[in-house]
C-alpha cells in the first residue's frame, strides 16, 4: 500500500486520519488470504459458526458508543442516527447467526430413490460499501455471506473507511478466524476495481450510484460473476386528500432531511392531491424550518453536513435562485452545510424532480387524482422505496400494487429492516439484500440423487 486516503470530518474540515489505500496486488494477496481462511470456516459445524458470529455481535455491542463516535467524525452522522448504525450492525450479526443453523436444502420426490439439494457457500465474496450508511450496508452483505460460510472482502469508501477498519479489529478480538473478514481501504477505481475483476471474488455486493452500478455489472458478468446491486432512487411520498394531513405534513421532514438527504430511499418527490396542497404546505413550512441543522455530536442536532465539498457542489447545482420553495437554515463557517430546502412550482420533467440530488432537497407536486399520483409516481428510472398516505385501505393496496418500486410504506416512512427483503426495481438495483432468505443469496445449490435400486445387473 503506498497512496493515502485522507478523512476528514465533514462538520469542520479537519484531518480525523490517513489511511493506506490499497492497490490491486493487496487485493490479490487479500484473496489468497481469504480464500485459505474459508475454507476452514465453511468446515466448522454450523453451530460453532453461528457461536462466533454471536459472539461478534457482542463484541460490537461493547463498543457502539465507540463505533458511533467514530461514524459522526467520519461521516458527519448525528449521534443518534450513528448509534442506530452501530446497533444495526450487532443486530444483523445476531438475525445472520440465528440463520446458520436453518440453511437447509430439500428433498424431493424422484422416482428409483433419494433426492436431496444442498447450499454450499460461493467462496469469497466482495462488498464494496458506500459512504452514505458506512456501517450497516457493509454488514447487510458481510453478516449474511459469513453465516453462510463464506470469507469476506470489504472495500469501504474512500471517504468513510474508519468504522470498517474497527469492525475487522473487533472480529477478530471476537474469534473469528485470520483473514475470514479483511477491510480493503481504497479507491474504487484501483481496489474496487480489482475485487470485480478478480477470479477468486465469486460474488460482489455493490451499494452506489446506479451509473457505477452498470460499470461493476458489466466487468462482473465478464466472468459470469453474481452480482447484487443496490443503487440509486427518487421515490415518491404519496399524499392523498383523505389522509391525515397533520401526520403527513410532521413526517415529511425527515422522510428526505433523515442523513442529510444522502439516502437512496429519501422521499425526495413529495405528490399531493390538489385539493389538500394549500394546508400540507401550509402545514410543512414550520416543520421544515423547526429542523436544527448543526454539530452531529448535539444530541439536539436533527441534520448534519453533507459529506464532501464535492457532493456540496452536486447539491448546490441542482437548486438555482429562480426556484421557489421553503428553505431551512444550516450553519455558515467551515463544513459542508446545506440548508433543509423545498422546492415549488417545479416542472415534473426538471432535472431536480427526476434525478437523485442526495441531499437535503424535495420537490412537491400537485395530482388530480388517484391515476395521475401513480403516474407521477413510477415518472422515473428509478424503483427503489416510497410512501403512501391515505386512510382508504382499499386506495393503498391498489396504489402500493401499481408503483413500480421494491420497498413502501403506507402511512409511515418505514423502508429498511434488517429481517425483511431489500431492494429496488428498474435502475435501483439487482436483487434482495436483507430478510429471511439473506443467507442462500450467498449459496450455491446443489443437486444429489442417491440410488435405491443398486447397480444395473
Amino acid at each position: 500500500m503506498s497512496d493515502q486516503l485522507q478523512v476528514l470530518n465533514p462538520a469542520t474540515e479537519e484531518v480525523v486520519a490517513t489511511v493506506p489505500a490499497a492497490t490491486a496486488a493487496d487485493v490479490d494477496a487479500a484473496v489468497v488470504r481469504a480464500t485459505k481462511a474459508q475454507s476452514g470456516w465453511a468446515a466448522l459445524a454450523p453451530g460453532e459458526r453461528a457461536r462466533l458470529l454471536r459472539r461478534f455481535a457482542v463484541t460490537v455491542d461493547e463498543h457502539l458508543e465507540e463505533l458511533a463516535r467514530l461514524e459522526v467524525r467520519e461521516a458527519g452522522h448525528t449521534v443518534g442516527n450513528a448509534r442506530w448504525e452501530a446497533g444495526n450492525v450487532r443486530d444483523l450479526l445476531d438475525y445472520a447467526a440465528g440463520g446458520v443453523e436453518r440453511l437447509t436444502g430439500q428433498q424431493i420426490p424422484v422416482p428409483g430413490g433419494l433426492n436431496v439439494t444442498i447450499l454450499e457457500p460461493l467462496g469469497v465474496v466482495g462488498v464494496i460499501a458506500p459512504w452514505n450508511f458506512p456501517m450497516p450496508i457493509a454488514a447487510w452483505g458481510t453478516a449474511p455471506a459469513l453465516a453462510a460460510g463464506n470469507a469476506v472482502l470489504l472495500k469501504p469508501a474512500e471517504t468513510t473507511p474508519l468504522t470498517a477498519l474497527r469492525l475487522a479489529e473487533l472480529a477478530l478480538e471476537a474469534g473469528l478466524p485470520e483473514g475470514l473478514f479483511q477491510v480493503l481501504p481504497g479507491h474504487g477505481s484501483v481496489a474496487g476495481n480489482a475485487l470485480v475483476e478478480h477470479p477468486g471474488v465469486a460474488k460482489i455486493v455493490f451499494t452506489g450510484s446506479t451509473a457505477v452500478g452498470k460499470q461493476v455489472l458489466a466487468k462482473g458478468s465478464a466472468l459470469l460473476k453474481r452480482v447484487t446491486l443496490e443503487l440509486g432512487g427518487k421515490s415518491p411520498n404519496i399524499v392523498f386528500a383523505d389522509a391525515d394531513i397533520e401526520a403527513a405534513a410532521a413526517a415529511a421532514p425527515m422522510a428526505f432531511l433523515d442523513n442529510s438527504g444522502q439516502d437512496c430511499c429519501a422521499r425526495t418527490r413529495v405528490l399531493v392531491q390538489r385539493s389538500a396542497y394549500d394546508r400540507f404546505m401550509e402545514l410543512l413550512g414550520p416543520a421544515i424550518e423547526a429542523v436544527t441543522v448543526g454539530d452531529p455530536a448535539d444530541e439536539k442536532t436533527d441534520m448534519g453536513p453533507l459529506i464532501s465539498k464535492v457532493q456540496l457542489d452536486r447539491v448546490r447545482s441542482y437548486v438555482t435562485d429562480d426556484l421557489d420553495g421553503i428553505r431551512g437554515k444550516a450553519p455558515e463557517g467551515p463544513g459542508f452545510w446545506f440548508p433543509p430546502t423545498v422546492l415549488t412550482g417545479v416542472d415534473p420533467h426538471a432535472r431536480v424532480a427526476v434525478e437523485e440530488v442526495f441531499g437535503p432537497v424535495a420537490v412537491v407536486l400537485p395530482f388530480e387524482d388517484e391515476a395521475e399520483a401513480v403516474a407521477l409516481a413510477n415518472a422515473t428510472d428509478y424503483g427503489l422505496s416510497g410512501s403512501i398516505w391515505t386512510r382508504d385501505v382499499g386506495r393503498a393496496l391498489r396504489v402500493s400494487q401499481a408503483v413500480r418500486a421494491g420497498n413502501l410504506s403506507v402511512n409511515s416512512h418505514s423502508s429498511v429492516r434488517y429481517w425483511t427483503p431489500f431492494g429496488g426495481f428498474k435502475q435501483s438495483g439487482i436483487g434482495r439484500e436483507l430478510g429471511p432468505d439473506a443467507l442462500t443469496a450467498f449459496t450455491e445449490t446443489k443437486n444429489v440423487f442417491i440410488s435405491t435400486e443398486g447397480p444395473a445387473q
